[in-house]
């Protein structure tokens, strides 16, 4: 193989190189690429929009108070844009724990939405204990990003990460976990809190608790939000009832985000905090949802009317897998991918697996050793044709 690879042309060569990723899934040929994130950035963000424009949010820079920068790539090109920094006053992003950086959505007209856990030093501040929580939106010529805003109006102690979702119509949705202010501290009674914009963030209303059942939420743990093709919201976060209760909670809503209702996916009895993030994706006429429990990264199927399928794991024994990122391509094939070995302050290696339609994995699946940086963690797109990019 090594003989013939210098035998050919540059382009021969990256042909046969993108081959190597390469197998059939049900009758056609769909490739895997991946990459480093630009310019040395870590946690990466990644999604496709309805142009198949490619959006990419990452963090560069101390992993205590750092920035979050924003690049694009049109159709076509192969290069992407000049990275736009999102926060307007530096410093004021964080990256420890991995579950704490910035999350992307793209609205009404394209308009990129990022939220994320302000830093120690970020301004303004909540009206409580913590640090904010943050949102800041692309302004319209698509040239830089407005002045961050706090949405912490009547919470404190933002601990996790927040998450952001948006639709096609100018509804933006930022959630995150915490105690109402002046509430006992505690793992048990913090709540999931949604703020939402009906002017496509211009505004938002303050922030109400979306959840009426009190199921605790881990505190160290991210959250995920998804908003799919026919308007219907969902929030995925980890709860903490009782301090172990620490069961994985999809909340869902129809009517714009005005209420939710609860469905526990996942048990786990547990009194410690697994730092746990997770992911959604679509694809035909279907939601899926991913977490990790107990070392094992798991997806499910969320059909229309809100059933939602038995957990399936990653194949193979789960050991210290994290931080799952979901994509599904239009003929209805998945991609989950995750990390491997990582913790607090340690790398570890990227590994993925490709379903088919029927949700069986495939023989298309990877692993990279040494891959994913101190608290990195890896995102993943479609391509027009089908095919998986992954970040890293």
């Amino acid at each position: 193989m090594q003989s013939c690879l210098f035998r050919q042309t540059a382009l021969t060569a990256l042909l046969i190189l993108a081959c190597v990723t390469a197998g059939v899934i049900a009758g056609e040929t769909k490739a895997v690429t991946v990459i480093k994130t630009p310019n040395g950035g870590i946690q990466p963000r990644s999604l496709t929009d309805a142009k198949g424009v490619l959006h990419l949010l990452y963090f560069l820079g101390d992993s205590g108070a750092g920035d979050l920068y924003y690049v694009r790539r049109r159709p076509g090109e192969k290069d992407f844009s000049g990275p736009l920094r999102v926060n307007n006053q530096r410093s004021s992003a964080v990256a420890i724990g991995t579950i704490r950086g910035g999350q992307i959505a793209v609205g009404k007209n394209g308009r990129v939405h990022v939220a994320w856990n302000g830093s120690s030093k970020a301004l303004p501040r909540g009206p409580g204990r913590g640090s904010p929580m943050l949102y800041a939106r692309l302004n319209e010529a698509g040239t830089a990003f407005e002045p961050q805003r706090n949405l912490m109006q009547t919470s404190e102690f933002l601990d996790g990460g927040g998450t952001v979702t948006a639709d096609r119509t100018g509804n933006v949705l930022v959630a995150w976990h915490g105690l109402k202010t002046g509430t006992t501290p505690g793992e048990n009674n913090r709540r999931v809190w949604v703020a939402v914009s009906h002017d496509d963030g211009k505004t938002f209303a303050d922030e109400v608790p979306a959840f009426d059942q009190e199921t605790g939420a881990c505190g160290c743990c991210g959250m995920g939000a998804f908003t799919d093709s026919n308007g219907n919201h969902y929030l995925i976060y980890r709860a903490a009832g009782e301090h172990v209760n620490r069961d994985i909670w999809l909340l869902a809503s129809s009517d714009w985000a005005k209420t939710f209702r609860g469905q526990n996916l996942h048990k786990w009895n547990v009194n410690v905090c697994p730092m746990s993030s997770e992911d959604f994706a679509e694809g035909p006429g279907t939601v899926y949802a991913a977490w990790d429990t107990k070392g094992q990264v798991y997806f499910a199927t969320i059909k229309p009317g809100g059933a939602v399928g038995e957990p399936q794991s990653a194949p193979g024994e789960g050991k210290a897998r994290k931080h799952p990122r979901l994509a599904v391509n239009k003929p209805g094939e998945a991609m989950l991918v995750w990390t491997e070995g990582t913790g607090w302050q340690r790398g570890g290696a990227l590994a993925w697996q490709i379903y088919d339609r029927q949700g069986r994995p495939t023989s298309l699946k990877g692993h990279v050793a040494n891959a994913i940086p101190v608290w990195g963690c890896a995102a993943v797109v479609t391509n027009a044709d089908g095919t998986f990019t992954i970040f890293h």
